[in-house]
């Protein structure tokens, strides 16, 4: 078939032993699943249809690693907590062009490919953008022929599946693995081992030099799982490598064989709870020090990996530096300044010095938030007691910059204390002790990094002026911005095919590897028959996400309403609270004084909630209340709709995103770093209505301030209202009929009357606590704003007009771009030949 052909050319390699697509279902079938093709399941034909395409990209990742060998290219090493890849079959058949030859395939074992796409289930191994982000750079380094190497957790349950009841968010195991992945290949001859516990002892050697020897550890083994991760056309594939933790032993047999089994695997069952679930509950400190080994576990496996392969291509460490990159995705990978100090020294007799040139000039540190609450610390007594030789060292290192600091600033305690890497919690004053000593993992990841950077060009001011003033006096060179981006090969030429099959016929499929070509769309801002297909595109995708809503939820939406948006991660200040209260505000105008809409709308939440987080658990249950007292309405629910999608994650919102028509982007501006779902939104279509907060600012930069709706306070406003002490949210409420009766309704038990008080919370963190997310400060603006929305969107024509020059300057928005960004300015590496 040409399609085949196509592969041949592009990469050089051939069918793996002759075999067609089918001929390798066909022997799956029958020598893994030992079925008939005529006995199989869907969920068989499946595995077959990707274990057929894993083999060929098990060739094509060899012929990479070779090509790579051969041009010597240095390598970066992308160590990331999350990898949220979404589901893989669709996505490697289309990189590795094989749909015509698939879907014949799979159409001979009676099933389409849409069908065995969505018998996949999605790879547990992320939870929000900075998964999903982590997922774009492994994707764009593959397709850009950068040597890339992503390290991870191959975690068994990820993070929970999301279900309601009675509203209520209620979490159950995510047990993808359940039946299998044809995508992770084990690799037991690679596995790692990582100590654990233990004490440090000085120790003398034959020479008379003394030094420090971490002794009577635990060990736990990590043994790798390699995910390929297919670049467009096949251009390389490089590897995802995955860490499972297993038991150094499988149970000890003394205690077996005195009669006690539990007792005996006792040790197995505790070690392999290291990558059994993302983000454990960290309130209690059991599950706070289970997070603590997550990290390091990563960390020394990928650490001790990096300088295996490196001494088995290169010989000694010397070159390190100019060979290896390691970029770390935020504060959750810090420790490997301190791993890799410990490789350097303990393991490879390196000086300190040149040990310390080595890892500062290999790794670099990007920072993805301005919560202080998420500038990870640990408790000094925790690091000594589970990683004793590790704190030795930050301790070292903090030593030795305490010592820089107090030439820099000799008089200013205050600075010195703020600085050095171990100390108190941001707020905190005085000395630290031994109980409240903790160590800062930005402040490690800091000093112990060549480059800083940030994630949006706001974001990155912000870490600059607000986040770290001080760290940038000392290295200003150190701090640089990397605005985020998207992979268009999944979020435009995957999930929203009728919209990448209009660009293609209009203007070429040179857009999927070279996103700016998009601007050639502009052209035809004033052919009506290509607006009108803009239109029908998203009339499709409205029908796809209504059926698969009244699938999920049971409603059943208008397709000529406005589908309204907001799908993220469920926190305070992404304000999915500011948007409810308006849909609250819209109840009670409709149904108390028959206010009547220009257009009609259906709100669509997704997210999810983390399990400790109250307040957010509590503002979903206010969505899914509103929206049973609207669906039960009949006056209301003929103008307005909600729906909370449940368990949102890729293959959720691969059917979202194309068909929303206005993205809900509305942080409070300051706090979001950058955001990714507005890039994906827009380049499928949907207007943005947003603050001027993370990549919003850039994106508005883009388009053009009449193609998107901004409102509210900015970054500075918010900032001023704050350190001024002057604002009041009883003010804002006394002076707003409008916001005073949603308030006064919130806490009345409107809006669940059978849980009288349940939104008090709420109503309290608004009223009572301080309103620190300025909702209440940005809702009138908010609400007038929405106003303009409506009855734009009654003029179709002004509307696709607008749709259309967003989609048209998403360019920059590539990961595309992103990665060659960092590859040139932070990696200092080229794709190789």
């Amino acid at each position: 078939m040409a399609v085949v052909s196509i592969r041949k050319q592009e990469v050089g390699f051939d069918k793996p032993d002759g075999q067609s697509v089918f001929e390798a279902m066909e022997y799956f079938l029958k020598y893994s699943r030992l079925v008939t093709p005529s006995d199989a399941s869907k969920q068989d034909v499946m595995h077959a249809l990707g274990n057929a395409v894993r083999n060929r990209l098990i060739d094509c990742l060899i012929e990479t690693e070779q090509r790579i060998l051969a041009s010597g290219s240095k390598r970066v090493h992308y160590l990331s907590m999350e990898f949220l890849v979404g589901r893989l079959l669709e996505n490697n058949i289309i990189n590795l062009q094989l749909v015509d030859e698939c879907e014949t395939a799979a159409g001979a074992l009676g099933y389409s490919l849409e069908e065995l796409f969505d018998a996949e289930y999605d790879p547990a191994l992320g939870n929000g953008g900075l998964g999903r982000l982590a997922a774009c750079f492994v994707d764009s380094m593959a397709t850009l022929g950068i040597p890339g190497f992503g390290y991870g957790i191959n975690y068994e349950f990820g993070l929970f599946r999301q279900k309601f009841s009675n509203g209520y968010q209620r979490e159950e195991p995510d047990h993808w693995l359940i039946d299998g992945t044809p995508w992770n290949i084990e690799r037991p001859n690679e596995k790692i081992v990582v100590p654990l516990y233990g004490k440090v002892e000085n120790f003398e050697d034959h020479n008379g030099n003394q030094g420090p020897v971490w002794i009577d550890w635990d060990v736990v083994i990590g043994v790798p799982h390699d995910m390929p991760i297919a670049g467009y056309r096949g251009k390389a594939v490089n590897t995802l490598r995955l860490y499972s933790a297993r038991s150094s032993d499988e149970f000890n047999i003394s205690i077996f064989n005195e009669g006690d089994y539990f007792k005996a695997v006792e040790g197995k069952i505790s070690s392999e709870r290291i990558s059994k679930i993302l983000y454990p509950e960290d309130s209690v400190s059991s599950g706070r020090e289970l997070r603590l080994i997550q990290e390091y576990f990563l960390v020394s496996c990928a650490v001790q990996d990096i300088v295996r392969r490196h001494k088995k291509q290169h010989g000694d460490l010397d070159s390190f530096a100019e060979k290896q990159a390691i970029q770390l995705n935020d504060t959750h990978p810090a420790l490997t300044v301190v791993e890799l100090m410990r490789v350097l020294v303990d393991e490879n007799s390196i000086g300190w010095d040149r040990a310390w040139e080595i890892t500062n000039a290999t790794c670099a540190y990007t920072n993805h938030t301005l919560l202080p609450e998420a500038l990870e610390t640990w408790p000094v007594s925790m690091v000594e007691t589970v990683i004793p030789r590790h704190m030795q060292i930050i301790r070292e290192i903090d030593r030795r910059f305490n010592l820089e600091l107090e030439e820099q600033f000799p008089d200013d305690m205050e600075t010195q204390s703020k600085l050095s890497v171990i100390g108190l919690q941001s707020g905190q004053s005085g000395a630290a002790t031994a109980d409240s000593a903790l160590v800062r993992m930005a402040s490690l990841s800091m000093l112990g990094c060549h480059s800083i950077n940030g994630v949006a060009a706001l974001h990155s001011e912000l870490v600059k002026t607000n986040l770290a003033p001080d760290y940038n006096r000392l290295w200003p060179e150190k701090f640089n911005n990397k605005t985020n981006g998207v992979t268009p090969r999944r979020w435009l030429l995957q999930c929203n095919r009728p919209l990448s099959k209009l660009f293609t016929q209009k203007i070429g499929s040179d857009w999927i590897t070279n996103l700016g070509k998009l601007e050639e769309l502009k052209y035809f801002a004033d052919d009506e028959g290509f607006l009108a297909s803009l239109r029908e595109a998203k009339k499709t995708n409205k029908l796809r996400l209504a059926d698969y809503i009244q699938h999920t939820s049971g409603l059943v939406v208008d397709t000529n309403s406005m589908f309204d948006v907001q799908a993220k991660r469920i926190h305070e200040y992404k304000r999915q609270l500011m948007m409810a209260l308006y849909v609250a505000h819209l109840y009670l105008k409709i149904r108390n004084e028959g206010l009547e809409l220009p257009s009609s709308r259906t709100f669509i939440f997704g997210g999810k909630a983390a399990p400790g987080y109250f307040i957010a658990k509590r503002i979903i249950k206010l969505i899914n209340s509103l929206a049973t007292i609207i669906e039960n309405d009949p006056v209301v629910s003929q103008q307005i709709k909600v729906v909370f999608l449940p368990d949102y994650k890729v293959s959720v919102a691969e059917k979202l995103m194309p068909a929303a028509d206005l993205s809900e982007q509305i942080s409070t501006a300051g706090f979001e770093a950058s955001g990714t779902g507005n890039m994906k939104f827009a380049m499928n279509g949907a207007l943005t209505v947003g603050t001027l907060d993370g990549a919003n600012v850039e994106i508005e930069e883009e388009v053009g301030s009449e193609n998107i709706y901004i409102f509210g306070m900015t970054a500075g406003e918010v900032e001023h209202s704050r350190v001024s002490g002057r604002y009041a949210a009883s003010e804002i409420y006394q002076n707003d009929p409008d916001l005073a009766a949603v308030i006064d309704a919130l806490a009345s038990g409107t809006f669940c009357p059978d849980e009288p008080g349940v939104f008090e919370p709420i109503a309290n963190s608004l009223m009572v606590e301080g309103d620190y997310f300025r909702v209440l400060g940005d809702f009138r603006a908010y609400l007038d704003i929405q106003e303009v929305i409506g009855k734009d969107y009654l003029d179709q024509d002004l509307w696709t007009r607008k749709v259309l020059q967003n989609i048209a300057h998403m360019g920059k928005f590539s990961s595309d771009r992103t990665i060659s960004e960092y590859a040139s300015d932070i990696w200092k590496l080229k794709a190789f030949e």
